[in-house]
């Protein structure tokens, strides 16, 4: 992996891990992950639009976005082997919340507690739905991340916001796509994928508007860093952790 430092020096993406700013990017977008995936069980009414009608979307797309802005962020600043280890810890972090919250619907209530069934409706999932959301969220983020990383190198670190949205539109795209076969396949039909072009095109929007954001982190952090990585020698393999 070549990088460019700040004084023109190589600085191997190794050395993150134990950067604070690293550690700190990473514990946000780990926590994105998990809040987005505990509060999506809420609808919520955006409100009645020309064309469009009532836009009604889950909760977790006022925070599932920032998971797409920050695992930009992190590849744009520290590249793609940097990235992909956050996207794995935050695949693990998402099966231990899973796992714990399936055990606590398990024990057994007080008798004086009256709220199993609102835990069980709030909190509970359904193993179809695990899948298509762990499915959709890896191949979305890596692709996300991977065409970043490639657009870097193709333009040559140039236009930032073109490539992080594009990224975006296309990660978010495949996110939809998957999660809507899995989760709802032999059951599709106009209004289920027209909830979904409503919120890809809502995620879309929310990085565009956030575009300055991103380019206010990237260029503080390249500065704090004095780094600004290139995946040109990467290996890009998804599942590849152990590599750089």
């Amino acid at each position: 992996m070549s990088s460019n430092a700040a004084g023109g020096d190589t600085i191997s993406s190794n050395n993150v891990a134990g950067s604070r700013w690293f550690l700190l990017v990473a514990t946000v977008f780990i926590a994105a992950l998990l809040t987005a995936n505990i509060i999506a069980v809420k609808l919520v009414s955006f409100g009645d639009y020309p064309l469009v009608g009532e836009l009604i979307l889950p909760a977790a797309i006022i925070v599932f976005p920032i998971s797409y802005i920050i695992g930009d962020i992190l590849t744009e600043v520290y590249g793609f082997a940097a990235a992909r280890r956050v996207i794995w810890l935050g695949f693990v972090a998402n099966l231990i919340l899973v796992g714990f919250i399936y055990l606590g619907q398990l024990l057994p209530a007080a008798g004086f507690w009256g709220g199993q069934e609102a835990y069980e409706s709030i909190l509970g999932f359904t193993g179809r739905l695990l899948v298509a959301s762990f499915a959709a969220y890896l191949v979305g983020e890596f692709i996300n991340s991977l065409v970043l990383a490639k657009l870097k190198v193709r333009m040559e670190g140039r236009l930032l916001f073109v490539r992080t949205i594009g990224s975006t539109i296309v990660g978010q795209g495949v996110d939809s796509a998957i999660f809507i076969t899995i989760a709802f396949g032999g059951n599709e039909g106009p209004g289920i994928w027209f909830f979904v072009w409503r919120q890809w095109l809502f995620k879309s929007l929310f990085e565009i508007v956030l575009t300055p954001v991103t380019y206010a982190a990237v260029t503080t952090l390249k500065r704090l860093e004095g780094l600004d990585v290139y995946d040109e020698v990467s290996d890009l393999n998804p599942i590849a952790i152990w590599k750089t």
